[in-house]
């Protein structure tokens, strides 16, 4: 016997701990080098913990839901043992043969299950150790529940939650749900560490910092027009679409430049001027609310600022975004618009100085020369830390990102 640990990785300087959310695998099972054996959530990031060995796990030392620390073992791998084969037990023959058609029905059901276990969890597992054995209890199986984790995973809050007989609708909605004192039925969730992280960070920026908002609103019709005129072209060339977000990033930069006070922060005492540009930009995950940082996005192309967003997208989606993804930035563009916000005060994101909030882009009447004119205007806010940013340096700022957008060609020409 060879045993190898199978141990926390190391999270961050900022991050002590984590708390393991559910094991892809379980004592006895076989696993080859780099399967994903359980994921870790962390304030910032879920890490995948892989196998550093092929062999049989022997022993899991933390069930899910426990909070971890780097270095600390979890699990146990022998890496000289195989998985023993199981057996199903032999069943008594039945006296009287079924009909065809009936025969035909329980081998259709198995086979349906089959394929619902593999298409629902890792390597047919379709329930965490926890949520088994609560099923075991109430002689249920886990294809019976409706399981809201990853890729359908029934967890033991949806385990503690079903009911034999109730439908997987049911088991999902009642899952988390419990009733009051006056008999009205709540629902009460933990938040996850990303969730309580992200909480804790905007209380802290409100009291910490002197959190000030000022508003422009920007014509969007020139950067429609251009990217009407050349999107086409610029996928074709590309390989990715041309959306707003890379024109928004690139105005940001621009304001920055003209006022570096909007891309500095603060430490202590000290005023710490950036000679960089590493954007955030806020993104919405199934576990909250994140921002990826781009960075050097002064250094960077339209095509380059899309195709880096779309990754972070994806990876957001997939809960695959990494420390280096999230950590640093020196300004931060979050757009509410995608949801439909007509206007909000976005908060700072320590420890930078400053924030753009951009909205959704809708047909005003505005007024040009003296004529009322149909224009597609969208209301920028620039949320800014008046510690060290004063109302000046923010306005012109942000009329600088205004000018950029009313006028792209500047964005070409740096002017």
């Amino acid at each position: 016997m060879s045993i190898v640990n199978v141990v926390v990785p190391q999270l961050s300087e900022s991050v002590s701990e984590g708390t393991l959310i559910e094991w892809k695998y379980k004592v006895g099972d076989q696993v080859s080098v780099d399967d994903i054996l359980v994921e870790i959530e962390t304030d910032k990031v879920v890490l995948e913990v892989p196998a550093p060995s092929a062999g049989v796990i022997t022993e899991i030392l933390e069930s899910d839901g426990a909070t971890v620390t780097p270095d600390q073992v979890l699990a146990k791998i022998d890496s000289e043992a195989k998985a023993e084969a199981k057996t199903a037990p032999k069943e008594e023959a039945p006296k009287e043969a079924a009909p065809k058609e009936q025969a035909k029905e329980p081998a259709a059901a198995a086979k349906s299950d089959d394929s619902a276990a593999q298409k629902s969890g890792s390597k047919g597992d379709i329930a965490s150790p926890a949520a088994r054995n609560i099923l075991a209890e109430k002689d249920m199986k886990a294809s019976d529940v409706a399981g809201s984790g990853r890729d359908g995973r029934v967890t033991k809050s949806d385990a503690m939650g079903a009911s034999k007989g109730a439908s997987k609708a049911e088991s999902k909605s009642s899952a988390p749900m419990s009733t009051n004192t006056e008999g009205r039925i709540e629902e009460r969730i933990p938040m996850t560490r990303l969730r309580a992280r992200v909480a804790e960070r905007l209380i802290q920026s409100q009291q910490q910092n002197a959190i000030l908002t000022t508003f422009n609103e920007v014509n969007m019709k020139p950067v429609m027009d251009l990217r009407a005129k050349y999107k086409e072209a610029f996928e074709k060339e590309h390989g990715i679409k041309l959306g707003f977000m890379s024109f928004f990033v690139k105005a940001a930069v621009h304001g920055l430049k003209k006022y570096p006070i909007l891309n500095a922060s603060v430490d202590g005492n000290d005023i710490v001027y950036h000679g960089y540009f590493d954007i955030g930009v806020a993104v919405s995950s199934p576990r909250g609310l994140v921002v990826p940082i781009i960075r050097n996005a002064d250094q960077l192309s339209f095509a380059d600022i899309e195709k880096t967003i779309a990754e972070f997208g994806q990876k957001a989606k997939e809960g695959k975004l990494g420390l280096d993804d999230l950590t640093g930035g020196t300004f931060t563009v979050s757009n509410g618009g995608v949801f439909g916000s007509m206007m909000s005060t976005p908060i700072i994101n320590p420890p930078q100085s400053a924030i753009l909030g951009i909205h959704a882009t809708r047909e005003r009447a505005v007024v040009e020369n003296g004529q009322v004119v149909v224009r597609p205007v969208n209301y920028f806010a620039l949320s800014y830390d008046h510690r060290i940013i004063d109302g000046r340096e923010a306005v012109l700022g942000l009329f600088a990102m205004k000018e950029a957008l009313e006028d792209p060609q500047r964005l070409l020409l740096n002017l």
